[in-house]
């Protein structure tokens, strides 16, 4: 049995240490919103904040994981209450097919965790490493400008 921690909930999961934690998100505990995008840790679909920082869950292996802090897109709003970072992508209108927002959720909030003043250069250095081809890069950057003016307040 391995222990974690996610969305600030204690789980014990039984797969073997290898499985990549995205499996065990989406298959054992039943958070769908990481997506299965390159398998590679390449196009950030899969991104989890692991102690606040953005990872690709689809290439991290469970076993180093274990007793870490974990935060999936579901776990970033507060009940009913979004997180600034979620409703500024919704506000900007920034998702279009939804494949990828939740990674680019995930890259924003771990960079506002980090930084609570970026720049537009720094949000989009911090946002590279997730793929879009609606081609919404800029509504993206936009909200996640705005959600960081939200929370300085």
């Amino acid at each position: 049995m391995t222990e974690l921690e996610v969305n600030g909930h204690r789980r014990s999961v039984s797969a073997a240490p290898d499985t990549p934690l995205l499996y065990v998100l989406r298959n054992d505990l039943g958070l769908v919103g990481s997506r299965f995008g390159c398998g590679t840790g390449q196009c950030g679909a899969c991104f989890v904040i692991v102690e606040d920082k953005a990872v690709p869950s689809c290439d991290t292996p469970l076993w180093s994981v274990s007793g870490k802090k974990i935060v999936t897109v579901e776990g970033l709003a507060k009940g009913s209450e979004l997180h600034p970072v979620q409703q500024a992508l919704l506000d900007e209108q920034a998702a279009q097919c939804g494949f990828c927002i939740s990674g680019i959720a995930i890259a924003a909030v771990a960079l506002l965790q980090n930084n609570s003043r970026p720049s537009e250069s720094e949000v989009r250095t911090a946002l590279d490493r997730n793929l879009c081809r609606c081609g919404a890069h800029n509504r993206v950057v936009r909200a996640v400008l705005s959600a960081a003016k939200k929370i300085q307040r």
